[in-house]
């Protein structure tokens, strides 16, 4: 399924295409130019019970399709089944290393709790099992919302239905440089603050949809993924600002350590978690990178005023981000090695 504008990522897929259990399918050239625009354009077209959502640089484990068919079955109240996505390419730099160690928290830590809680989930995008008759009855994604997976899960929860994380893991490979990071961080933001402004159109009718619990956690989750970003880069430039001039703070001991206190809380839960994601995956080289974590913040921050201005003057703009086999990577036992190709925009 590529948009017939994607010439590059067309003249890929049909490359590979020797096998009759896959076919491409071309999506018409119109606005939106947006994946869930594509996904609506292929879900008429979708035949059995389930559908899972697969972006072209991912690699799953063997025996996933295996595994998700089983939970359902297992499971009849489950109508969404999110994978471990999991960066195998952390160690090529600083960058790829943080965003291996967001993913680990993320994956590993906060999405099994929210579902063990049954609270609002934000799925990942990609490696998302459906039973698609509860797809079909949701009206698949919204086409205009460049973070898809964020809304499709808030969605899921308005109509409490049932997300649980898969114990199964798919593999896709970081950014590896800034600006392409830059890239995609800022449609990741526009997309949260998206979902965010839709859902509370009607905060009355969200409260009876999810109920309270789940409401507050919608709440705190995506509205905190939007603005705290923003706030340490300008808690950032004031303790510039502090240290360029000499000018004092707020007066008494009593601000200083609530302000200390805060300031661990914050970086501490964040290290807690990746740590712990990191951990669970045996990924321990990767922590030291970690300590970088408030640079990994201004970054985010960054993309996130600029997911703002993009938010007033192209909201439904969709960066595509350019994807590369990493030929340092070693594939599962199993799995074949995969060469080194052109770089493919999805």
């Amino acid at each position: 399924m590529v948009e017939a504008k994607s010439t590059t990522t067309i003249a890929a897929v049909r490359a590979r295409l020797g096998d009759p259990r896959f076919s491409l399918v071309s999506v018409p050239d119109a606005l939106p130019r947006t994946k869930p625009k594509a996904l609506d354009f292929a879900l008429p077209l979708c035949r059995g019970e389930y559908v899972v959502v697969y972006d072209a640089e991912d690699v799953p484990d063997t025996d996933q399709l295996w595994k998700a068919a089983l939970r359902f079955r297992d499971a009849p109240d489950i109508v969404c089944l999110q994978a471990k996505l999991v960066i195998d390419n952390g160690q090529r730099n600083w960058l790829t290393a943080l965003f291996a160690g967001e993913y680990a928290g993320l994956f590993t830590v906060l999405l099994p709790a929210l579902a063990r809680w049954r609270l609002p989930m934000p799925l990942g995008g990609t490696s998302n099992h459906f039973r698609l008759k509860a797809l079909r009855e949701l009206g698949g994604w919204d086409a205009y919302n460049v973070t898809e997976d964020a809304d499709l899960g808030m969605r899921l929860a308005r109509l409490r239905l049932r997300v649980e994380v898969l114990d199964s893991v798919t593999s896709e490979a970081a950014p590896v440089h800034l600006l392409p990071w830059i890239g995609q961080r800022t449609r990741w933001m526009k997309g949260w603050m998206q979902t965010f402004i839709v859902h509370n159109r009607d905060p009355g009718k969200l409260l009876a949809e999810m109920g309270l619990p789940a409401m507050l956690a919608f709440e705190a989750l995506v509205l905190g993924m939007i603005i705290t970003p923003i706030l340490h880069c300008g808690f950032a430039l004031v303790l510039l600002l502090v240290w360029i001039t000499g000018a004092g703070g707020v007066d008494g001991a009593a601000w200083t350590l609530f302000y200390l206190a805060v300031l661990a809380l914050g970086y501490g839960s964040a290290l807690a978690m990746t740590t712990l994601g990191l951990m669970r995956l045996k990924r321990t080289g990767l922590l030291p990178a970690q300590l970088l974590l408030p640079l990994y913040w201004l970054l985010i921050g960054f993309a996130s005023m600029r997911a703002a201005h993009d938010l007033m003057v192209r909201p439904f703009y969709w960066f595509k981000s350019p994807h590369r086999p990493e030929a340092s990577v070693k594939p599962r036992r199993g799995e074949p090695a995969q060469p080194a190709g052109r770089r493919v925009p999805t």
